[in-house]
Parts: structure tokens; C-alpha cells; sequence
């Protein structure tokens, strides 16, 4: 049988890889995208897309009982069998529909990519060549190396849960983490944290992540730093999992230590591709140590936060480099991220944490709790922290109710480099919201 042969091979289909094959589908190239797990990818089948549209209803929840003796007299209680039906009935058909879209313009191939060369892989036993191959198969979960890591469960699996547990363990305090958490309190669960370090949140900074982990604790959620999980086992009852900080007894056991580059079935010694822990290396190209393969997405190894919109501008770099003569290197613009907690937490720009002792920045931490906005949502968590340099706004970072609409609104004037008297001349924002308070502030 003759192989095949392609303009590009895709490995992945998640939000990089999905929108590089729209883009390639209008310049007409012989595509193929390989997908060995659910089409579409993680974010939108069992990361953010499911989990935002869960908030609707915790947040719901969780605003409810802040309003309690304040005009609302009976919190809201959430019903997880119904909140995880309508869940199943947006997203099951995603991945589906997903590969139906991609088929329309290129050839797909449903199982595992392992190269047998830099130009050559080979997936259910046949084998296809690309004149360039994209990895973008993103990451999955880390396992706990300690005994009875198997009794553990991941955040997809959570987003799935049928019936929720009295007694949950949540191993980690990253965001991933502590979103689980959020949701599964809110329905009702009693819920431990374990964790490894003194802190949580680590990327956002030390006040604000206490600041949400106070609320939490405040709404029931224990708390248990510089806990090392040590192994956990399985009774009749229940499951012990046993740290170096004591024993806890929990019905369910969700491992959130962290994500791994999904690289280990490619074989890509194989093909001289160079990797690390934190995934694929490439130049400021995107380029891998082999001419003609590339890597964008949560499968790089570098230090821009792995996320969904990241993802997404490497793709678009790519395609203009590959297709357009797009000569220069990759320039990230300003990064916008939050956690999706209750109160929210986001950030963008220079950290206030990194740069609070140099004389060369302006730190400025505002409380918005007083304001008419905040005030009627008994939200005093809200506060904005903003980081100026010779009058320029340079960073920012939020907590509260709606931090990451925060952070977002002030993102485009870090990246444009917009100084507030700039702003001011020539926008007038609604009143009395967000954006007419954080006007005043700059």
C-alpha cells in the first residue's frame, strides 16, 4: 500500500490544533489530524468550557448565601443529579460534532500518533508521512507516585460525577484544585484540601490567594498545608488516605498535583525530537530540534502560562509563519489568567509580588468593597491591586466576585501601553460598574 503523504500532519485536536486546521482549510492544504482522545481537546470536553458553564449555577448558589439577612432570606441549594444532566446534554455531543467539522476539510485519524521519523508517524498501523507536523496534544493529569494512586480520581472525572460524595479529599491548591473545590462545596460536599506547601494559588499572589482561601475556609472547606500525601487505601467504607500530617477518611479521593505534557506514546526519540519534563522544546519559532516539526500549545515546555488563549495565538503565529512568510519570532502579548473560585482571583502583566521592594515600580492595592457595586453584593473580598512604571500601567491583579472581568477590562492597557489620562480623554464607561471605577483609579 502506498503512504500517504500530506502538506501537515496535526497531532491533537484540542483548541490549537482545531484552529490551525480551520485556517489551513481556507488556504486548501491535504490535511491530517490525529486525535487520540476525545476530539476538540480538554478545554472544551472536560476543562474550562464545562466548568464555566457549571459556575452559572455555584455561583448562583454561593451569591445567595453572601445575601442572606441582606434582602435574601433563603440561600439557593443546588441540585447536582439535574446541574450534572444538563452538564451531559450540552457536552457529550461536543466531541462528535468536533470531528464532523474537521472532516469536512480534512482527513482524520482516530487513535495514537508514534513517529517512526521526522516526517513519518504511524497510527493504527498505517503509516503517514507531512511535509511539516504539528504536535498539540496538550497535557493530561499527573498521578501521585505513592501507593493506591489508582483509588484516586482527576478533575474529568469530577465533571462527571453522577451522584456527589459526602467527603471529598482534594490532593493540591493550583487552580484546578481549588475550582473543584469551589464547585463541589457549593453542592453541599465536605471538603479537604491537602497541600504540599505553605500556600495556594501559586501564580497569583500571596494576598490574594490568602484572601480566597479565607472564604473558603469561612464556607466550610478545611484546609491542610505542608501535608504530604504518603499513600491512600481502600476499606469497606471508605478510603484512608494517609499523609505525613495525619490520617483522613474522605468517600472520594481527587488527585489535582498538577498536569504532564501528553508526549509519552509519541516515540519521539524516534524522530531526534528534544523534550523536557514540562514538554516539547522549540525556538522562538515554535520550531522542535527537528526542521519541519513544530509544537504549540500545553505540550511546550516554556514559561507563558499553559492556557487555552495561548494555545490559540501560537496557532495563529504559526499558520502566519508557515503560510504567510511571517519571518519574525514569536512575541506573546499580555497575558490575562484567573482562577474561577469563589471570590474569582485573576491577573495580567507584572506580578505586584515580584516587584513590591523595587524603587522603579508603583504598587497601588485598592479596596473596592466599599462601593455601591460591591456593597450590594456583601462581596468585601473585592480589591484591585494595580502596578504602575514611570505612570504606565504595567500589571494588575483582582480578588472578588468578578476579578477576572476586572483584570480583563484593564488587559488591552498594559499591552497598548495606554496611560490613564489617554483613557480618560477618550472613553466615557457605564455607570456606576466596574469599568467606570477602575477609570478613576488609573
Amino acid at each position: 500500500m502506498t503512504m500517504q503523504k500530506y502538506d501537515y500532519i496535526l497531532i491533537g485536536s484540542g483548541p490549537a490544533a482545531y484552529k490551525l486546521s480551520n485556517l489551513l482549510a481556507k488556504k486548501k492544504r491535504r490535511v491530517l489530524v490525529v486525535e487520540g482522545g476525545a476530539f476538540g481537546g480538554t478545554c472544551p470536553n472536560f476543562g474550562c468550557e464545562p466548568k464555566i458553564f457549571l459556575e452559572g449555577a455555584v455561583r448562583t448558589v454561593l451569591q445567595s448565601q453572601q445575601l442572606v439577612g441582606r434582602g435574601v432570606s433563603q440561600p439557593a441549594q443546588l441540585d447536582w443529579a439535574q446541574l450534572m444532566q444538563t452538564k451531559l446534554q450540552r457536552f457529550d455531543p461536543w466531541p462528535a460534532e468536533t470531528k464532523a467539522i474537521i472532516a469536512k476539510s480534512h482527513d482524520v485519524e482516530a487513535g495514537y500518533a508514534k513517529f517512526v521519523d521526522q516526517h513519518t508517524i504511524t497510527v493504527n498501523g498505517h503509516q503517514y508521512t507531512g511535509d511539516r507536523i504539528v504536535i498539540a496534544t496538550g497535557q493530561h493529569p499527573h498521578h501521585l507516585a505513592v501507593p493506591g494512586t489508582e483509588l484516586t480520581h482527576t478533575s474529568t472525572d469530577v465533571l462527571s460525577l453522577k451522584s456527589l460524595p459526602k467527603r471529598v479529599a482534594i490532593v493540591g491548591a493550583g487552580y484546578v484544585a481549588m475550582e473543584m473545590a469551589t464547585l463541589l462545596g457549593a453542592a453541599g460536599a465536605q471538603v479537604t484540601m491537602l497541600v504540599r506547601s505553605d500556600r495556594a494559588l501559586r501564580g497569583f499572589t500571596k494576598a490574594d490567594a490568602a484572601t480566597v482561601v479565607k472564604a473558603m475556609e469561612a464556607r466550610g472547606i478545611d484546609f491542610r498545608f505542608n501535608t504530604n500525601v504518603q499513600a491512600i487505601q481502600q476499606d469497606a467504607d471508605a478510603f484512608l488516605v494517609k499523609t505525613d500530617n495525619g490520617d483522613l477518611a474522605s468517600d472520594y479521593v481527587v488527585d489535582a498535583s498538577g498536569r504532564v505534557p501528553n508526549i509519552e506514546r509519541l516515540q519521539l526519540d524516534q524522530a531526534g525530537i528534544d523534550y523536557d519534563r514540562h514538554g516539547i522544546k522549540v525556538n522562538d519559532h515554535l520550531q522542535t530540534s527537528q526542521p519541519g516539526v513544530y509544537a504549540v500549545g500545553d505540550v511546550v515546555s516554556r514559561v507563558e502560562p499553559k492556557l487555552t488563549p495561548v494555545a490559540e495565538f501560537e496557532a495563529d503565529y504559526l499558520f502566519k509563519q508557515l503560510e504567510g512568510g511571517l519571518t519574525a519570532a514569536i512575541q506573546y502579548p499580555t497575558i490575562a489568567t484567573a482562577a474561577f473560585t469563589f471570590p474569582e482571583v485573576a491577573l495580567a502583566g507584572v506580578a505586584p509580588d515580584d516587584v513590591k521592594d523595587d524603587p522603579a515600580y508603583q504598587v497601588k492595592r485598592v479596596s473596592l468593597a466599599g462601593s455601591s457595586l460591591y456593597a450590594g453584593k456583601n462581596d468585601q473580598s473585592a480589591s484591585l491591586t494595580l502596578v504602575f512604571k514611570s505612570g504606565q500601567l504595567v500589571g494588575v491583579s483582582a480578588v472578588g466576585d468578578d476579578a477576572a472581568t476586572e483584570v480583563n477590562s484593564l488587559t488591552p492597557m498594559i499591552g497598548l501601553s495606554i496611560k490613564g489620562d489617554d483613557f480618560r480623554r477618550h472613553v466615557i464607561n457605564a455607570y456606576p460598574v466596574i469599568g467606570d471605577m477602575i477609570a478613576s483609579l488609573l
